[in-house]
């Protein structure tokens, strides 16, 4: 499964700062710069604020209630600050922003990560933004794979999972 640029941009931001374990300014300040966020550097207020708005974003990962789910990202729509405008920063040709460009970047996260899991459960379905199966685990993903079956956020929490339930099978006979 493809996202396009600007929704994949804003789901896979939100699931890696979700998946985040240290949110010191810096921290969070690499990953922005790993997905290309303009303005990447943060400072602790920044940091304190995109940290609590990030975790509001959790309960739209793996939520199977379509309902429930399109009422949450609707609700982070609403608090964030967005307007669609064209843009030509850093020399491109001219483009849609549905971001405001306001100078706080964590202003500006919020609606890029309000918006693209908008993108994703519009283009993709929310089923494809899940939460790991295995219990004790709280990594969140975005599934990509063809089927859109994705259960486990790696390799190592379904070995995990399978390794417990075939003891499991064993241990009845």
């Amino acid at each position: 499964m493809q996202f396009n640029t600007y929704g994949g941009t804003g789901t896979f931001v939100a699931a890696d700062l979700l998946n985040a374990v240290d949110h010191r300014p810096e921290a969070l300040a690499e990953i922005l710069r790993m997905h290309r966020v303009t303005r990447p550097d943060i400072d602790a207020d920044q940091a304190r604020r995109l940290a609590a708005w990030v975790e509001r974003l959790r309960p739209v990962f793996g939520e199977t209630d379509r309902d429930r789910q399109i009422a949450l990202v609707n609700e982070l729509l609403r608090e964030s600050a967005t307007c669609v405008q064209i843009s030509t920063h850093d020399g491109a040709d001219p483009h849609l922003h549905y971001v405001s460009q306001v100078p706080d970047t964590a202003e500006r996260l919020k609606a890029t990560t309000a918006g693209g899991l908008a993108v994703a459960i519009c283009g993709a379905g929310g089923d494809r933004l899940g939460c790991c199966a295995r219990d004790g685990c709280r990594t969140v993903f975005v599934d990509t794979s063809r089927n859109g079956r994705r259960r486990f956020c790696s390799v190592t929490c379904a070995n995990r999972v399978n390794v417990a339930a075939h003891r499991a099978r064993a241990a009845a006979r």
